[in-house]
């Protein structure tokens, strides 16, 4: 009687069960499109190898020599005259070949010099420039001849730059040990203060 009066009170006062919710929704997959197939082209070809050198089978003469030149042979008379329009070396700009590059004597008196050339309306406007110069100097160390290798832009900076270095003094251009005049590349460089 007791087991059954404590079963029912366990029923009667025991909170109620219930079952969970278990069930599921099914989610709908989108179709995704994928992309086209990228074509991967095929690898270069090799590049060829260059040909291997073929050594040639002619056999020469050891005793090759060059045969004199004789003015017998050769008279004067019959030679071709030589070129009319030959210039002088200061001219015009030429390749001369020297060991020991000419250099200004005395900078501080080129710096005066340029300051003295150097226009005053673009010296007051704040505009500068370098000019680069091809500069003939003799065997003393002058100038003979300038020419404007590379402008600035400015007329006025191009001529202020050719008048110049006219006033330059070089030290002299040596060739082994020989004075030799010749043409050098001079940039000249004006800036405000």
């Amino acid at each position: 009687m007791l087991a059954t009066v404590l079963h029912f009170g366990l029923f009667q006062f025991f909170p109620e069960l219930t079952a969970s919710d278990v069930s599921f929704g099914v989610n709908e997959f989108e179709a995704i499109e994928l992309p086209p197939e990228v074509e991967i082209p095929p690898p270069p070809e090799q590049i060829a190898r260059p040909a291997v050198p073929v050594i040639s089978a002619t056999e020469l003469e050891e005793d090759i020599t060059i045969a004199p030149t004789t003015f017998e042979e050769n008279p004067v008379e019959s030679l071709p005259p030589p070129p009319s329009d030959v210039s002088r070396l200061g001219d015009r700009p030429v390749f001369t070949p020297y060991t020991v590059r000419p250099e200004i004597k005395d900078r501080q008196r080129a710096k005066e010099i340029m300051r003295r050339h150097y226009p005053k309306i673009l010296q007051d406007a704040g505009m500068g420039g370098t000019v680069f110069v091809w500069v003939f100097i003799d065997k003393n160390g002058r100038v003979q001849n300038a020419q404007v290798q590379q402008g600035s832009g400015n007329a006025a900076l191009n001529a202020a730059a050719l008048k110049a270095v006219y006033e330059f003094e070089f030290t002299p251009a040596l060739n082994m040990d020989k004075l030799v005049a010749v043409w050098v590349a001079f940039p000249v460089t004006f800036h405000v203060h």
